[in-house]
């Protein structure tokens, strides 16, 4: 199978539209209980349909370019303790589904368990060009393949081999891109997946839709450098901003020149939790309240769910109750500062997340926003 258009091969692309920016920016919705953070502070954010159909139509005003949607698969009380976190959430899929009909220019991503359960290539080809046309080009897909061994199992499968998940997943995209551009019935035998006569008659607008990989692997980086638009990456050290502006250097050079050796380019994503007051200090006050209300019990439940990712690592737990890849703290001009300090190290987007999301994307919205313009990082 040969390479394939991107959505970048089209300068009215909404892709391309996103790249245009110096810094492209998103939003991490919290659809599921509990949002980003394991605290019991108290908090208006909600994992309903409605709320965060108000959270996207406000990123969308706001001018960001992107939302994005997790994927879980837990068991009764999601991560548990005394906040049930991740108790309750909504399917992704559906979710930037009924998105596309309620925006019109922002794009939507879903991340997929592809190889969970019975998940076919041609059913992901057809469901993904459908959204695409309803979406007008604004879909994409963060393809992740599995990192929680209990997830595989309330499938009824087996766990599979990290290495080995990219492979599979390495085919199954590649079939779903011949599909999405073939214009003659394709036959495919491989490795793990067989067709015959397979055929999608809607094709998407812009030769597919946006890929997005979230990983921090040799074998993901890999794979992302061979198919993703998007590399969603999170800090290699901790979430503390100086640890991670101290790391990342690095790490993101690394994931430039592996899609570079495959003849391609691809963005680099991080996703802070942004916790911006008038003041440091009050800024710094909300953080440790933040932190004092934090459960636990929600942390130990997330541990129980066993993993082989290579990402979060270096995460320190009392982190995790503030949650995020990194923690931008401060006022708005240090929140943008460290923004800058983001971007001279090679992040190209900002998928935001917050604690108390409406309130503080709001604020972010009217204090942090024109600072980003004045410093030359949003057109």
């Amino acid at each position: 199978m040969t390479a394939h258009a991107s959505p970048l091969d089209f300068a009215d692309s909404p892709l391309s539209r996103a790249f245009a920016q110096p810094l492209f920016l998103g939003l991490f919705l919290p659809v599921q209980a509990g949002g980003w953070s394991a605290s019991a502070l108290p908090r208006g954010t909600t994992w309903t349909y409605d709320y965060n159909r108000a959270l996207t139509l406000k990123a969308e005003a706001l001018g960001f370019e992107l939302v994005f949607a997790l994927a879980e698969w837990l068991g009764k009380g999601g991560y548990g303790g005394d906040i049930r976190y991740h108790d309750e959430s909504l399917d992704a899929f559906i979710t930037q589904a009924a998105l596309a009909e309620a925006t019109s220019r922002i794009l939507l991503v879903s991340t997929l368990h592809v190889l969970y359960g019975p998940w076919h290539p041609l059913h992901l080809a057809k469901f993904g060009a459908t959204l695409d046309h309803i979406s007008g080009g604004r879909w994409g897909l963060n393809l992740v393949t599995g990192h929680r061994h209990r997830e595989h199992r309330r499938f009824g499968q087996a766990p599979i081999e990290h290495d080995q998940r990219y492979r599979q997943a390495d085919e199954f995209i590649r079939i779903v891109e011949t599909l999405w551009q073939a214009h003659d019935n394709l036959d495919f035998h491989g490795d793990y997946y067989r067709l015959e006569e397979a055929y999608v008659s809607v094709k998407p607008r812009y030769g597919r839709p946006v890929l997005v990989n979230a990983t921090g692997s040799s074998a993901g980086i890999d794979f992302a450098a061979r198919h993703s638009d998007i590399v969603f990456t999170t800090s290699p050290g901790s979430a503390e901003i100086e640890d991670a502006l101290a790391k990342l250097p690095d790490h993101l050079q690394r994931i430039k020149a592996a899609a570079r050796s495959h003849g391609r380019q691809v963005r680099t994503l991080i996703n802070p939790l942004v916790i911006c007051r008038d003041s440091d200090a009050e800024a710094w006050e909300y953080h440790a309240a933040i932190t004092a209300a934090g459960d636990p019990g929600a942390l130990a439940g997330a541990a129980r769910e066993a993993s082989d990712a290579h990402a979060w690592r270096g995460h320190l737990p009392e982190q995790k109750y503030v949650g995020g890849n990194i923690q931008l703290v401060g006022s708005p001009e240090t929140v943008v500062r460290d923004i800058i300090r983001l971007k001279e190290a090679g992040i190209d987007g900002l998928q935001l997340a917050f604690y108390d999301f409406a309130p503080e994307l709001d604020y972010f919205g009217e204090r942090v926003l024109p600072l980003l313009y004045q410093a030359g990082l949003r057109r």
